[in-house]
């Protein structure tokens, strides 16, 4: 007997409900987050002769022990699973059971309409997990870096005008050294230059100009015991952030060495002009992924990035609004990889001028650019090969126009 299910998943334990094709209950219970609970789920479907498996995400620890058991997963988004749910109760009621339900439904009538699940290979896995570990590591530095910028407003506005980015070492060593005003009151130029070409400065400020931020900037008339706490809390920020900053180095090794090595890696890095511009070719990738099913068509790889718009039709009205429900990660990249490419590639430049002389604001337009890339990098993911700025047609043309 053929069965399907669904199952809620949640972090200490998950609603499972198993159904035949007509959609009678077979089985229905509760499985626990560990690793009895999730042995016993992929036995129990295994034994009932589960063939479908829905459930709202399509990556973590739980999907994996399911296609790993050699399940057919069907990821089903979760906004699809709420506007689904009037279908099989009116009274607009949500309990973990009832999404059991609904997700066992939709496996079982609509699976047509969803992508079975298809596992990236280790190496992609391993260049995600990098890129989006890289990712967190820098939403946390940005917001450290923040608290330590709002600190020194408080109490010594002159260190951020000497040295805004306050992520790098030389900044992070300097507040080490001199963590208020009442610390650098004596500071010779001297005494800078040399830390300056200890920690190879590479700013296009000399140690006078640096001197003169420091000095000419409004200072506070902070007491000694609260001199002493601010000096404790800004040295206590630049020690947390010194490693967080390290880690980030080291990440961006692994990740350009990563991508450089995977065999769709010159796919994806060979938009770009330079060649150390690996980060958001890493991403692309990474959210891409290598199974060439994932996306069928370039329209289906924009629609995922965020590149196309929404269209909203009703009656005589017709508007395209912005796609909120998308891979955010990819899109960024897209549109990183669109703004980058505006300013050397001919062809990019004409669809991102164009776009403005329509009226479109700048990230409207760089939209559009990067749903142009979507089709390129698609066609060349799916045929496996690097981008030829000599095989793309439109860019050759534009090139012969401005040859004249």
């Amino acid at each position: 007997m053929q069965t399907v299910a669904g199952v809620d998943w949640a972090s200490e334990k998950h609603d499972v409900l198993i159904e035949d094709l007509d959609g009678v209950k077979v089985w229905a219970g509760e499985v626990t987050h560990d690793e009895n609970g999730i042995s016993e789920l992929c036995r129990t479907l295994l034994a009932a002769g589960v063939t479908r498996v829905a459930i709202e995400r399509p990556d973590g620890l739980l999907t994996e022990r399911l296609l790993d058991a050699g399940l057919a997963v069907l990821p089903v988004h979760p906004n699809q699973v709420k506007a689904a749910r009037p279908r099989f109760s009116v009274s607009g009621g949500k309990s973990d059971r009832f999404d059991a339900f609904v997700l066992a439904e939709l496996a079982r009538t609509d699976h047509h309409r969803f992508r079975v699940l298809v596992p990236d290979s280790d190496q992609t896995k391993a260049l995600r997990a990098l890129t989006r570990g890289r990712g967190e590591l820098m939403s946390l530095r940005r917001s450290l870096c923040n608290q330590l910028r709002a600190e020194l407003e408080r109490c010594w506005p002159g260190a951020i005008r000497a040295f805004p980015d306050l992520h790098r070492q030389i900044v992070l060593a300097f507040l080490d050294r001199w963590p208020t005003a009442t610390d650098a009151a004596r500071l010779t130029e001297r005494q800078l230059a040399a830390f300056l070409a200890k920690h190879h400065y590479s700013g296009n400020r000399t140690a006078s100009q640096i001197l003169d931020k420091l000095r000419t900037a409004p200072t506070g008339r902070a007491g000694h015991s609260e001199t002493a706490a601010r000096r404790h809390i800004i040295r206590a920020m630049t020690y947390t952030l010194r490693p967080i900053v390290e880690q980030i180095t080291l990440l961006d090794h692994q990740i350009a060495d990563a991508v450089r090595t995977h065999p769709d890696g010159q796919i994806f890095l060979s938009p770009f002009k330079r060649a150390d511009s690996t980060l958001t070719a890493a991403v692309l990738l990474a959210e891409i992924g290598d199974q060439r099913a994932r996306y069928p068509t370039s329209e289906a790889l924009a629609g995922d990035a965020g590149q196309a718009a929404v269209a909203v039709e009703s009656g005589k009205k017709k508007v395209a609004t912005f796609r909120r429900a998308c891979d955010h990660r990819l899109r960024d990249a897209f549109c990183t990889l669109a703004d980058t490419t505006r300013h050397h590639n001919p062809w990019a430049h004409r669809l991102y001028t164009d776009a403005r002389s329509r009226g479109h604001d700048h990230q409207r337009a760089i939209r559009t650019v990067g749903r142009a890339w979507s089709r390129v990098l698609w066609r060349c993911w799916q045929d496996g090969v690097p981008y030829d700025p000599n095989r793309h047609n439109t860019l050759q043309q534009q090139l012969l126009i401005l040859g004249g």
